[in-house]
């Protein structure tokens, strides 16, 4: 719980911190500009708030590793869900509007985080897992996010090292197969989730598990 609020801190500090010209810059997630992203995070908190308001009485279903779904095909940015977000980031209009409002409801997302017990169990997405584990998962969230943040923003700070490690860690759970140690926490993360391709020699040392990649994450 204390690595999803440095993680979650880190991202909201790098978004406070970005001029007003980079909102219109790429992310790093295909077919989103930095602020639709900024937007997606504004409803990631929305989530967390919603999830931890949400107590179940059932058995957890699914821990940090398994809630993920993974998909091998990545986004084309076409989604409606997509498309939407696109829509709200755009009327937003200027981006203190909206570095405004991630940092009113992200606040209100850690401190909800803070205050919950680890233990108790919350229902999301049709799955029931503990709070400790449904925070651990979004420090991958968060972690991935903040690597798009910053995939074409050469001044921004990037996430916190123990978030990189920490999802990494979780990734190869994932995959069921540890990343070369040559590939740096951030690499093993760009190329394990698509968010860049291998160049030849990474194939080379991913080996058998590069035929497995990309594994994305939803």
């Amino acid at each position: 719980m204390d690595l999803f609020a440095r993680s979650w801190t880190a991202l909201r500090r790098a978004v406070a911190q970005l001029p007003d010209e980079a909102f219109a810059q790429r992310s790093g997630c295909t077919g989103w500009l930095v602020r639709d992203l900024v937007c997606h995070l504004v409803i990631d908190a929305q989530d967390v708030l919603i999830t931890l308001a949400t107590p179940v009485e059932t058995e957890p279903t699914r821990d940090a590793v398994t809630y993920w779904e993974v998909a091998t095909t990545p986004p084309t940015g076409d989604d409606p869900l997509d498309a939407l977000t696109v829509r709200l980031a755009a009327a937003y209009e200027e981006p203190r509007l909206l570095k405004f409002h991630l940092d009113d409801v992200g606040s209100a997302a850690g401190r909800a985080a803070e205050l919950a017990d680890p233990d108790l169990r919350v229902g999301t997405r049709g799955e029931v897992l503990t709070v400790d584990a449904y925070l651990s998962a979004y420090v991958m969230e968060w972690t991935l996010h903040h690597l798009d943040l910053v995939a074409h923003l050469a001044d921004a700070a990037g996430p916190p090292a123990e978030g990189l490690a920490r999802s990494r860690e979780m990734l190869e759970k994932i995959a069921g197969s540890a990343f070369p140690s040559s590939f740096s926490d951030r690499d093993a993360l760009l190329v394990g989730t698509g968010r860049r391709a291998p160049t030849d020699a990474e194939r080379t040392e991913l080996g058998e598990l590069a035929t497995r990649l990309p594994l994305v994450l939803g």
